[in-house]
């Protein structure tokens, strides 16, 4: 699977920012004092990651979560574009899905219920009646043991967090093993690779939850990012945001992003599935055109900064941050303003246990789950 993440950021090679020959501003990192505890007798600490062109990723076991992004706009300034904290004390305070690995199944499923095999499962509720993110006491709350920061081949740096969920907990079957590398390599990319196995049959879908700013500050809205996610349909779902089972197209909808369009040119319209999420919260069945096809493109126009995120994945969850209402305080003194982070999570189909039309989500022994999403980082005029 190593081998397969460097070919694939060798194939976003193309994307490089190319801004090295720029006056590069200072970046101001996490200090690692302030994640160094210990929680459940596990140790938490914060890990740096660091390339040629000075991006920077700094991540901690807990949640197995990406704590600060700094990358460079079009003049050279570089901008955190992750939401977050400055210390674990925050973390265990705050917003509990701001940058981790959530599972064992990210997004919802309806009544926190589905059958396997003939067998009926009941899970955690933490969402009203629903499912969601694994539970109250999903990854995103888990230490993760962290191998040490390795130099690869192409001179690229990585870590890997491995995390063991045992039979039953929040309710899923069978003990899994899961591992997620995060690989940050010199043309500015950085690759999510993941790999899980079980000693029986489950349903798994892990994804990453960051909320991205491209600002670099949440007093600015996400509402200017150009935002291009490569889909022709979606799951439309209930007002409790559960999938009813249909794939419908996007076409003459608020949920065309076919083209890049400001995310807030169309977030208030008069439609049923803007209201039912409050904005934008909802699976976009993305147009695969390979092993690993470009699911989504956002773009900042006032500095430059392009994300392009890859995946193998057949699904997106495109979250506008409805929800956030102020209150919180991150990195830096910046709140969790509404509207002020997007998450873009590389996914299977929300309930996809319970709509056999959907992709699987079952995990078999013997089987090797592998999932590969790259979020490149360059700029325009």
């Amino acid at each position: 699977m190593k081998r397969i993440a460097l070919i694939a950021v060798a194939m976003l090679a193309c994307m490089a920012c190319g801004e090295s020959g720029k006056e590069q501003s200072a970046i101001r990192l996490l200090e690692e004092a302030e994640f160094n505890t210990v929680i459940d007798g596990k140790q938490v600490a914060l890990y740096t990651l660091t390339n040629s062109n000075g991006m920077t990723v700094q991540l901690t076991n807990y949640g197995a979560r990406v704590a600060a992004l700094w990358v460079p706009d079009r003049n050279g300034t570089f901008h955190d574009v992750v939401l977050g904290y400055e210390s674990i004390d925050e973390y265990l305070s705050g917003d509990a899905y701001a940058g981790p690995v959530v599972g064992r199944y990210g997004n919802r499923i309806r009544e926190g219920r589905f059958t396997l095999d003939g067998k009926s499962y009941e899970l955690n509720r933490n969402e009203g009646k629903n499912h969601l993110h694994g539970g109250s006491g999903g990854w995103w709350s888990k230490v993760w043991e962290a191998g040490p920061i390795a130099k690869e081949d192409c001179g690229c740096e990585s870590i890997t967090f491995s995390l063991r969920s045992p039979d039953g907990e929040q309710g899923y079957p069978g003990t899994v093993d899961i591992r997620i590398t995060y690989l940050l390599s010199h043309d500015n990319t950085l690759a999510l690779i993941y790999e899980a196995t079980t000693d029986a049959p489950t349903v798994l879908n892990p994804t990453s939850h960051c909320y991205f700013n491209l600002h670099g500050s949440t007093m600015q809205s996400t509402d200017t990012h150009l935002l291009e996610i490569r889909a022709d349909s979606f799951t439309p779902t209930d007002a409790e945001l559960i999938p009813t089972g249909e794939i419908v197209s996007v076409e003459g909808t608020p949920l065309d992003f076919r083209t890049p369009t400001p995310i807030g040119q169309r977030i208030d319209d008069d439609f049923e599935a803007l209201h039912f999420g409050k904005g934008y919260d909802h699976n976009f069945v993305l147009n695969r055109t390979g092993d690993l096809s470009i699911a989504a493109i956002v773009t900042e126009p006032s500095n430059g900064i392009r994300m392009t995120i890859h995946t193998n994945q057949p699904g997106l969850q495109f979250y506008s941050g409805n929800g956030m209402t102020g209150n919180g305080v991150g990195k830096w003194g910046n709140r969790f303003n509404y509207r002020s982070g997007i998450a873009l999570e590389t996914q299977n189909f929300p309930d996809a246990p319970n709509h056999p039309n959907f992709p699987s989500s079952v995990l078999r022994p013997g089987e090797t789950y592998r999932q590969l999403t790259v979020y490149g980082f360059d700029t325009v005029e």
